[in-house]
């Protein structure tokens, strides 16, 4: 059957039979792929039963029904599988880590802004996690900013209020305590928007780190954002 180019959506044949097959096929697709969002990436086996209109990217080593269609989208539809091969440009959401992705010929590429036909990436993200603050006059996060970002500010939430003895805290990485704020409240509900007074590039692992003014912790918790640029190299 033929189709068109670039979503693979079956046309109709002069005198065809059954039209209405191979348009609810078509507008099944359409359906699929507009406004695209993937509820896996990373998947290789398909669920028990095919949801209508679920679309997953199908990984490699795809098992079942999705074997051989590495690379390819599966959309679920009539209780079995419809395969679309993504074009170079197309982008969607990736429900499963809540990242916007491009196909970049290879793969889905999460929160790329430029990519290359070597396949570099210019990478914008943001990362939300939550810390619980123990007790002592500093807390350091288990989130690790990554080699080589630049980081282009920290905000964050006090999602549980801070106690101790403490007045304020400060938010910084070590050696430099007070980078993203300083004179922070401890009262739920208060927040701080660090940004960096220029682009601030680690060349190291680095963690953040909470330090108290004027007393210290013994609890708490706070919601914090990391948002920051990465660059990776082309392939050969």
């Amino acid at each position: 059957m033929a189709e068109t180019l670039n979503l693979g959506l079956p046309l109709l044949a002069p005198s065809q039979a059954q039209k209405h097959v191979t348009v609810n096929e078509a507008l099944a697709r359409l359906d699929g792929l507009t406004q695209l969002v993937l509820v896996s990436s990373s998947q290789s086996a398909p669920p028990a039963a095919a949801s209508e209109g679920a679309v997953y990217a199908v990984p490699s080593g795809a098992t079942g029904d999705w074997s051989g269609h590495e690379g390819q989208l599966a959309i679920g539809s009539n209780g079995g599988w419809v395969f679309v091969t993504p074009q170079v440009g197309w982008r969607g959401f990736l429900a499963e880590t809540g990242a916007h992705v491009v196909w970049d010929g290879a793969g889905w590429i999460e929160n790329a802004v430029a990519v290359t036909p070597g396949r570099a990436h210019a990478l914008i993200e943001s990362v939300e996690f939550d810390h619980v603050i123990g007790a002592g006059t500093s807390s350091t996060t288990s989130f690790i900013i990554p080699q080589y970002a630049v980081v282009l500010a920290v905000t964050g939430r006090v999602k549980t209020a801070i106690t101790g003895t403490l007045t304020s805290w400060e938010l910084g990485v070590p050696g430099s305590t007070n980078r993203y704020g300083s004179g922070l409240s401890l009262v739920q509900g208060s927040w701080v928007i660090g940004m960096s007074g220029q682009p601030q590039t680690y060349y190291a692992d680095t963690p953040l780190m909470l330090t108290a003014a004027g007393g210290e912790f013994a609890g708490g918790e706070l919601r914090l954002a990391v948002h920051m640029f990465r660059a990776t190299p082309p392939e050969l």
